[in-house]
């Protein structure tokens, strides 16, 4: 089985967010990151979103319409042979978003278990600063803060 790191940017803190951008960092350091076009619009963000998520979009070939950021997705997923668990340090947004963008025509991929490994208890920060708040650089951290707990470092913050 392979961990797949998962981080996404949305519009708001809210059961109305709407996904900006999503990233995976797999253990093997394989990447993904997508950014939404056309799925949400500046006056659906948050002012905290418009003011530190927003200017740290990549946009150019990271920025696809639905179907196509649906099927890039699906590609990246199935390029693992084995069974894909899914890590996430915030459930209720990025895992629900995450599923609303993979579930196709009442379709799940088959290689992805369809319940997260919550990572809520890993530290906010890393190295003693706030995430950057940009969906692969923050899946980066992520997945190097779970290995290192996973692994037992001397000083790594415990994950029960």
């Amino acid at each position: 089985m392979h961990r797949l790191f998962l981080d996404c940017d949305f519009t708001q803190l809210s059961s109305a967010a709407k996904l900006i951008s999503l990233a995976l960092v797999a253990e093997d350091g394989r990447e993904f990151y997508v950014e939404l076009q056309g799925t949400w619009q500046a006056g659906d963000c948050s002012d905290f979103v418009k003011e530190i998520v927003l200017p740290q979009l990549w946009g150019g070939n990271y920025s696809l319409p639905t179907l196509e950021a649906r099927g890039a997705l699906l590609g990246f997923l199935t390029s693992f042979n084995n069974e894909v668990e899914i890590v996430t340090d915030a459930p209720q947004f990025d895992w629900e978003l995450f599923c609303d963008l993979v579930y196709e025509a009442g379709r799940w991929p088959r290689n992805v278990r369809n319940f997260p490994t919550d990572a809520t208890k890993l530290a906010p920060t890393h190295e003693g600063k706030e995430l950057p708040h940009h969906a692969l650089l923050d899946a980066r951290i992520i997945a190097s803060m779970f290995a290192s707990v996973i692994r037992g470092k001397p000083g790594a913050a415990s994950y029960d």
